[in-house]
């Protein structure tokens, strides 16, 4: 019996879309504006996400479900888009997500998961034992987090100018 992926990927195919409805068009001084400190700007979180199509989500997937007796993950660079998204645009980087999710979401159909796949395991490098049905499910939340992220950096951009109402708006309280 094959797994039910459209409960995964129903989200992670809209993630690409939300995304450039939020992002494309803005000024570049908004997409690039963090939370302070070492806090990731929009640009920051489309590099990171692109990195993770590169080398996380799939290549991790290939590992639980190889019938290699080691099945360990490498560890994932959470830094590598600030080196790879140098001297790109942020509609640039839409782009490739936008094309790197559409081939990850091929390649995952083609994957051919049963149900009992779900249950195999490999070893995280930091969090230990972990399985395919966990795997997808993070890589779901881990998009709907940026998409928090990416909204709470750019509503943070008008926190004053909203004046006394910033009292009532959650989003501009949040870390």
């Amino acid at each position: 019996m094959k797994a039910n992926l459209n409960s995964f990927s129903i989200h992670l195919e809209r993630t690409p879309g939300v995304l450039r409805e939020m992002l494309s068009g803005l000024p570049e001084d908004l997409v690039r504006a963090n939370e302070g400190g070492d806090t990731w700007s929009p640009f920051d979180v489309l590099g990171h996400l692109i990195h993770g199509e590169k080398t996380d989500w799939i290549p991790r997937a290939k590992i639980i479900l190889s019938d290699s007796p080691d099945r360990r993950f490498v560890s994932f660079d959470r830094f590598a888009q600030f080196e790879e998204s140098k001297g790109k645009s942020a509609d640039e980087l839409l782009s490739e997500f936008s094309e790197l999710r559409a081939q990850n979401l091929d390649e995952l159909r083609s994957l051919a998961i049963a149900k009992d796949d779900l249950k195999r395991t490999a070893l995280h490098p930091e969090l230990g034992t972990v399985n395919l049905e966990q795997l997808l499910n993070t890589w779901v939340v881990h998009d709907l987090d940026h998409i928090v992220q990416i909204s709470r950096t750019i509503a943070k951009q008008h926190s004053e100018a909203v004046g006394p109402w910033k009292e009532f708006i959650r989003v501009l309280k949040q870390n």
